[in-house]
């Protein structure tokens, strides 16, 4: 089994991730010589015998500890850290060649497809379930298709600023977090993924979704492009309220034009507040509360209705100071935003 090589920096990470003291000894003062007592060892020699002992190989239970305390996914079930076996790293190749087993429940974790399915219900043969209407749309092979064809740049009319303008605005909100891990939730067909692996300002980027299809169309367009491919790039299925991460894990989260799609908003955040490191920063965009500008209104939903039949458009919409006390009720602060018309970007930042 080999190690994942995602160490917390010490400064954020729990007692029980830190490195060891080190065994050196203080050098002895400058002085004359004392008489050694009988049966006690040099300070020369206790040192040598300290390294020795610092030197010896890990046991096979540290070994399976340092993995648990460095692997960054964790089980959808209990949160325990997930055991790897298979090559390090957060790229497609090595989590498409890797098996994932969680450490407390044994649930076992393939990436069999393009994608590492790590929802509750991953595996199960007999159950399935249907989460609300908006959330089943997005799982559509033709919805996911079409995001990137027209469907995305639809939302101009609501005041989104494009792409490569909201690209920007994003990553001056996650400078405090450059260097660290960020996840692209709800990332649809990857548009701001790439965006933030091509950056290089990342040491990994996981794009997760909840829609099988999206992953798939992700990895469509990110196969197109051979430094993506072998970039610090991972796809991961799974629930926006029931993140697989352990807590404090990750530095930077970005939900692009997601929240009002989510179908307990306040539980999504509360789990993006949990698997935050102190410090960590977590940027979303979404439609505020409005008559106006609405992407998802029945004249703009009639060409897709006639194509995939009746559409639910109940999505979750809201005021600017609803999406501040939700993000201050679930534990993030230094909360900030701008607004064009119905868009929003928002910020917070979880407390150190």
């Amino acid at each position: 089994m080999e190690l994942q090589l995602l160490v917390r920096p010490a400064a954020t990470a729990p007692s029980s991730a830190r490195a060891r003291p080190s065994l050196r000894l203080p050098a002895p003062a400058a002085g004359p010589s004392r008489p050694r007592r009988p049966g006690f060892p040099t300070l020369r020699a206790a040192a040598a015998a300290a390294a020795a002992i610092a030197a010896e190989p890990e046991t096979k239970e540290q070994q399976q500890n340092s993995i648990m305390e460095t692997e960054v996914f964790a089980c959808p079930v209990c949160y325990e850290p997930l055991m790897r076996k298979g090559p390090p790293g957060i790229n497609l190749p090595a989590i498409y060649r890797s098996g994932f087993k969680c450490s407390k429940c044994n649930k076992s974790f393939t990436s069999k497809d393009i994608f590492l399915d790590l929802t509750v219900t991953a595996g199960t043969k007999e159950y399935s379930e249907q989460k609300p209407a908006r959330t089943e749309l997005f799982r559509s092979p033709l919805v996911s298709f079409l995001y990137e064809r027209g469907w995305r740049q639809n939302f101009n009319r609501s005041g989104f600023p494009g792409l490569d303008e909201e690209f920007e605005m994003a990553q001056d909100y996650f400078q405090p977090v450059a260097g660290g891990i960020l996840l692209d939730v709800s990332c649809g067909s990857g548009l701001f993924t790439r965006k933030f692996a091509k950056s290089g300002t990342y040491s990994a980027v996981i794009a997760l979704d909840f829609s099988e299809n999206m992953l798939r169309q992700c990895y469509e367009f990110i196969k197109q492009d051979d430094t993506l491919l072998n970039a610090n790039l991972a796809l991961v299925r799974a629930d926006i309220s029931r993140l697989p991460f352990a807590s404090c894990s990750v530095d930077a989260i970005h939900a692009g034009a997601a929240i009002h799609c989510w179908p307990s908003p306040s539980n999504a955040v509360a789990e993006i507040s949990r698997v935050l490191r102190p410090g960590g920063v977590f940027v979303g965009t979404t439609f505020l509360s409005s008559p106006r500008n609405n992407p998802f209104s029945v004249e703009a939903l009639r060409p897709l209705r006639q194509i995939v039949g009746p559409v639910n458009t109940s999505y979750n919409y809201f005021t600017e100071g609803e999406l501040e006390d939700l993000c201050k009720s679930c534990g993030l602060v230094n909360y900030s935003s701008k607004v064009q018309r119905s868009f929003i970007m928002f910020s917070g930042q979880k407390p150190y």
